[in-house]
């Protein structure tokens, strides 16, 4: 969609964040995609603690943020939504660092928000006929958290542990306030569906991942899946967000 079509959006001010952790390789790409395709958004990069050139190769016509140190996922994208939320962000997007997100589909998620409908739109890559590859270790993993999410919220979401969200001004606040540590999208989910926030999915396409490290080895796969299981039955006991508080005036 071309830059004119920016213009119409009704949501006067948009923030891209982008959480970048040893994307070194990618980074450059990811900034001029973003820049090129959706011009009219401003564009903040929340460099983890990378001890790469990650932030060396951040363009400067973008924003960022150095963390001193690592903290994972959850303290980046916090990050980000603080800084959304301090300045009057009215909708704030999720893009990784590592390319997989076409700039061009973030206007499929901002539909739904504009229609007013929802708080917080995932991208899908499953909710149409799949075409995203992968490995077998992570479909297993994915179906797992997709069924403890379903008894949970008595819904059904294909791609819980999808990165690329866009959010309204409430979330935006509810995000700034508290965010899970690390691994934290199934979670946001459930905890967003307990505390009356509409949370909903569209399709999109994404890329299959091309350079950098992913933030989650097979190694380590096992392990995530438990932990984000026994963090999702403990979020059926979270109240993080005090709801009169978060809802934007």
């Amino acid at each position: 969609m071309s830059g004119d079509a920016c213009t119409t959006l009704k949501f006067a001010r948009r923030l891209i964040i982008v959480p970048a952790f040893n994307e070194a390789s990618s980074i450059a790409e990811v900034v001029a995609d973003l820049e090129h395709s959706v011009p009219d958004f401003d564009l903040l990069v929340i460099d983890d603690g990378s001890i790469d050139a990650t932030a060396a190769n951040v363009p400067q016509t973008a924003g960022l943020i150095s963390l001193p140190f690592n903290l994972g996922i959850g303290g980046a994208m916090q990050t980000g939504y603080r800084y959304a939320a301090e300045h009057g962000y009215d909708v704030a997007v999720q893009v990784d660092g590592d390319g997989q997100h076409p700039a061009g589909e973030i206007f499929k998620l901002l539909e739904r928000i504009e229609a007013g409908d929802a708080d917080l739109v995932i991208g899908s890559r499953f909710l149409k006929a799949p075409r995203y590859r992968q490995t077998p270790a992570r479909a297993a993993g994915s179906r797992i958290l997709q069924l403890l999410l379903r008894i949970l919220t008595g819904r059904k979401f294909t791609d819980c542990t999808s990165g690329f969200r866009v959010a309204n001004k409430d979330v935006i606040r509810a995000f700034a306030h508290w965010y899970p540590d690390d691994y934290p999208e199934p979670e946001v989910v459930l905890l967003l569906h307990r505390a009356g926030y509409r949370v909903v999915e569209t399709p999109v396409q994404m890329k299959q991942r091309a350079n950098g490290q992913t933030s989650i080895t097979p190694m380590r796969g096992l392990y995530y899946v438990v932990k984000v299981a026994v963090a999702l039955v403990l979020a059926t006991m979270r109240q993080p967000w005090p709801h009169q508080k978060m809802r934007a005036a």
